[in-house]
């Protein structure tokens, strides 16, 4: 009774906090992830993996997982149209997920409005990309670049969103998600309108010349 008390007034307090008012962070952690279903721990997931009978602890996990689930997209469905809300929790676990879902598309054929693997452009495979995790984006890429806040190279790290001016110009026209650095080396990965979803580096000539700014969301 009284941890769902607990419960009961941080969905008030959150709610009356954040669900009405423009922010610029994002509503994910690791908790989150787990309540919505898109990670649980690891020993739920050997369990299911090797379909070995789920102990009475598990099984409450699940259901607790599934009702906290419910109430965490009343909470969503509460925000502002325009509002993108990152809870600065564990936001290298999210940043990793990210990546690795980013990742997962390399290889898929460039194709302008794509938004799945059937073909993405550079704005929408980010934009798919996080709406994995409920969490909403602009969807063009010059729009991007005015959530967060801009990062100067030596404070780039992954997860972060690179964008580049590839028509002239300073106009923002193509964005890529930071994968590694290495040192001088950034590493990110975008949708080539030439080669599709790839790796790339910052310190090839062309987007050594094409940079524009990082901004960090997470």
């Amino acid at each position: 009774m009284k941890y769902t008390f607990k419960i009961f007034f941080f969905l008030v307090f959150f709610i009356s906090t954040f669900g009405f008012a423009q922010s610029n962070k994002i509503i994910t952690t690791k908790k989150e992830a787990e309540k919505k279903g898109i990670y649980a721990a690891p020993s739920v997931d050997k369990a299911i993996a090797y379909n070995e009978p789920l102990s009475k602890n598990q099984k409450k996990e699940i259901r607790d997982k599934e009702k906290k689930s419910k109430k965490i997209k009343a909470i969503l469905n509460t925000k502002n149209a325009k509002d993108i809300i990152i809870d600065n929790e564990e936001t290298d676990y999210v940043a990793e997920q990210l990546i690795n879902n980013v990742i997962d598309n390399v290889g898929v054929d460039y194709s302008y409005g794509g938004t799945s693997k059937d073909g993405f452009d550079c704005s929408g495979l980010l934009y798919s990309t996080f709406k994995k995790f409920d969490i909403d984006i602009p969807r063009v890429s010059s729009s991007m670049a005015d959530i967060g806040e801009k990062m100067s190279i030596d404070n780039a790290e992954k997860g972060d969103l690179i964008f580049f001016a590839t028509a002239g110009g300073n106009r923002i026209t193509h964005v890529g998600m930071i994968t590694e650095v290495n040192g001088d080396e950034i590493l990110f990965v975008h949708a080539s309108t030439s080669a599709g979803v790839i790796v790339s580096s910052l310190s090839e000539t062309y987007y050594q010349n094409t940079f524009v700014q990082i901004n960090k969301i997470l």
